[in-house]
Parts: C-alpha cells; sequence; structure tokens
C-alpha cells in the first residue's frame, strides 16, 4: 500500500504542471491558483476529521501560516501559473525538481546548524549546471521565455524560503503537518478569495478537461498527495519519502509529451539528470538524504 502511495504522490505531484497548463486553456492563472486553493483547502478539511487532527488555536500558529499561505502557495503558484502561458509544462516540472537546491543555499544563509561542505557545494554546482542546460541559453527559444524560465525559478526560491522558515520557526512548535498544511492552505485560499472580485474577474471558459484539471489540481495534488506523502513519511522514514522529489519531473516530462505532444530535447533530459544528481549529493548527510518537510506541489 505504502509503495502505490509513493508512486501516486510522484504521478499527482509530478501531473500538476500538466492540470496547470490544461487549466489555462479556459481560466486565468490567477483563477488557476484561486481553484486548486479552494479545492485544497476543502480537501484537507474533510481529512482532519479521520486523522484525528485538530488546529490549534494559538495565534503565534496562525501568523506562521499566514506567511506561509504567501511564500509556500500563493507566490510559487502564480509564478509557475504564470510562467506556464510561455513555457511547456514539463520545463516548468524540471525547475521544480530545483527546490532542495534553492532550500539548501537559503539554510546556509539562515540556520546556523546548517554549514556548507565540499560534497555539498558540489552538488549545488552541478544542479545548477542543470537549470543552464534545460534553459541552454546558447540556443535561442529552446527553454520558451526568458521572463518565464526566471519567474519558475523565483517561485522554487520560494519553496526554498517556505522550507527553511518552517524548519526554524513552525516545527519547534510541534504542530502536525496535516493541520499545518490545512492551516496555511485555507488561509491562502481566504486570502484569494477576498482578492478575487479585482484580480480574478476575468471571464471563464469551463469544459470537461478544464474542470476535471482542477479538481485533481486541487483535490489530488494540493489534497490528497499530501496525506499519502505523510503516511509514506510515517511508514518508511523522511530520506526514503524525500526521493519523490526525484520522479516528479520525469512525470511531468513524459506527460506533456504524451498529452500535449510537447517535445523533450537532449537538452532536458540531460539538465534532469544533472538537477537529480545535485539534489542527491546536496541533501546527502552521512549516506542518507535529509528530507525536508511534506510540501504541496
Amino acid at each position: 500500500m505504502l509503495v502505490l502511495q509513493f508512486l501516486a504522490t510522484a504521478a499527482v505531484w509530478g501531473a500538476s504542471f500538466l492540470f496547470m497548463k490544461v487549466g489555462l486553456e479556459g481560466l486565468s492563472f490567477v483563477q488557476v491558483v484561486l481553484a486548486r486553493l479552494v479545492l485544497g483547502a476543502a480537501t484537507l478539511l474533510i481529512l482532519l476529521r479521520p486523522m484525528h487532527v485538530r488546529l490549534p488555536r494559538r495565534g503565534v500558529v496562525w501568523l506562521h501560516s499566514a506567511f506561509l499561505a504567501v511564500v509556500q502557495c500563493i507566490l510559487p503558484w502564480l509564478l509557475f501559473a504564470w510562467a506556464e502561458q510561455e513555457i511547456d509544462s514539463a520545463t516548468a516540472s524540471i525547475v521544480n525538481a530545483t527546490t532542495p537546491l534553492m532550500t539548501t543555499v537559503l539554510a546556509f544563509a539562515f540556520l546556523p546548524a546548517e554549514r556548507p561542505t565540499l560534497l555539498r557545494t558540489a552538488g549545488l554546482l552541478i544542479g545548477f549546471a542543470g537549470i543552464v542546460v534545460v534553459f541552454a541559453p546558447w540556443e535561442s527559444g529552446l527553454g520558451g521565455s526568458p521572463r518565464a524560465q526566471l519567474a519558475c525559478l523565483g517561485a522554487t526560491a520560494s519553496y526554498g524560503v517556505a522550507l527553511v522558515y518552517l524548519r526554524r520557526f513552525v516545527i519547534p512548535l510541534g504542530v502536525p503537518s496535516l493541520a499545518v498544511a490545512t492551516m496555511q492552505i485555507g488561509v491562502a485560499a481566504a486570502m484569494m478569495l477576498v482578492a478575487a472580485p479585482v484580480v480574478a474577474s476575468d471571464a471563464v471558459r469551463l469544459d470537461v478537461p478544464v474542470v476535471a484539471s482542477m479538481l485533481a489540481l486541487g483535490c489530488a495534488g494540493t489534497g490528497l498527495a499530501f496525506l499519502w506523502n505523510m503516511n509514506v513519511v510515517t511508514g518508511w522514514g523522511p530520506s526514503a519519502a524525500s526521493t519523490v522529489t526525484y520522479l516528479s519531473p520525469v512525470v511531468g516530462i513524459a506527460l506533456g509529451a504524451l498529452v500535449l505532444d510537447e517535445s523533450v530535447t537532449a537538452n532536458a533530459v540531460i539538465g534532469t539528470a544533472l538537477i537529480i544528481v545535485g539534489v542527491v549529493v546536496t541533501t546527502r548527510r552521512r549516506g542518507a538524504p535529509v528530507a525536508a518537510p511534506p510540501v504541496t506541489r
């Protein structure tokens, strides 16, 4: 059962970029984010009771959740959705795999316990070399819009800020991870709903693919996948569970090619391999990868 949940998590998180791409055919990029937040929050709220988890009442936890709502949900998801108006879903999924690299860079700066080593520095250099290969600045137009590429990197940097913030300020509070996710996604959904009349008032075109993609992105990618990942962390441990990061871009590339007929270039394959190697090397400590807290995609 855990193997199936592990594979399902990798598939759903890898497919999230496909779901966004299809959703953009009938919704604005802001509406895509609004839909996934509302559906994701509803799904997680439903999961609280059977998981016997209660939301904390301490104000400090909600303040932390408000910050995470912006840097772990609203900002990166807006950047990815906006970027996918100009680049392939496969490219976005590849860049998403750089999140552990971004987290490591920020951890060096803001977590006293994290110290750069020769091995981790080498991993960072390998990973960022992979980014360069994917974007291929020497081949005009291969990686898509440069500003969209930078937006994707901005999104993963935002994830990095969120994960370092989680480790330093939220995890010590001892709040269950499902409660943390529910609070931050719920707060993010509330923020977007308040802003919706101004930022998400564009005309919509709903058809079966668009609706199905939003349901999959919100309920599965932002809700169920988090629960599956949490079960794998509990059963296998965080180190094994963290390897889901390595499979997601493979799923994203495959689905982009099969469903959207996106081209798979040699640069994408080589760059993805370099990024994965860089992540593996950078996140290893005493022979085992160090997992970040579960994060929705």
